[in-house]
């Protein structure tokens, strides 16, 4: 049996997707990146995917408006694929219920900042290093959770802190959150590859290799 077949979704230059394609190139991610989806054309995302030889796929408004036809076409892409589990890799759209309901506890999202602090909607991006800069924050971090119906409040399985300096400012403490972010989401996936991390109707559980 292969390794577990994983989607990436990606909204804009995909650097969490490269560092999941180079942590599997590596032989340390046993989850075999597949396909990449985005909702929106002309994104580094789509050219890294290229350069892999992955298939892609670009869906508009209608699906992630949740329009039943629009979504089924998503579906019918990921099941092509064989995919079995979705990880978002600074993706921006509200998942439809459909697509939540067809993989259960089975989707997984990074966050840029130590949830549940600065999250929730519109706390994405640039707009996260901003609110923990004003709050004179000395800590952040990134936080890989599921993804539920609600932004940023799925159950989280795994979080890494970055001490800041007091002379950051966002764009230093956007870059010191991305180093961390590259490192915890492909070790996140890989623990749940390896069942280090296991799931059941949105709980967690933590079973660490002996």
């Amino acid at each position: 049996m292969g390794p577990r077949r994983l989607a990436v979704f990606a909204s804009g230059g995909g650097s969490n997707f490269q560092a999941i394609l180079d942590a599997h190139q590596r032989r340390e991610l046993e989850l075999a990146p597949v396909c990449l989806v985005s909702d929106r054309d002309g994104i580094g995302a789509l050219a890294r995917a290229e350069r892999a030889g992955l298939p892609l796929a670009v869906f508009g408004r209608s699906t992630w408006r949740g329009e039943a036809k629009a979504v089924q076409d998503l579906l019918s892409f990921l099941r092509e694929h064989s995919v079995e589990l979705i990880a978002l890799c600074g993706f921006l759209r509200m998942l439809p219920a459909a697509l939540l309901a067809a993989y259960p506890d089975r989707i997984l999202n990074i966050h840029p900042a130590l949830l549940p602090a600065f999250g929730g909607k519109g706390m994405y991006g640039h707009r996260v290093h901003e609110a923990v800069w004003h709050a004179g924050c000395r800590v952040s971090g990134a936080t890989v959770h599921l993804v539920n119906e609600r932004y940023d409040e799925g159950p989280i399985l795994a979080q890494q802190a970055v001490e800041l300096k007091p002379t950051d400012d966002p764009e230093q403490i956007a870059a010191r959150v991305l180093e961390i972010e590259h490192r915890l989401f492909p070790a996140a996936l890989q623990m749940l590859a390896t069942n280090e991390i296991q799931i059941h109707e949105q709980r967690v559980t933590l079973c660490p290799r002996p």
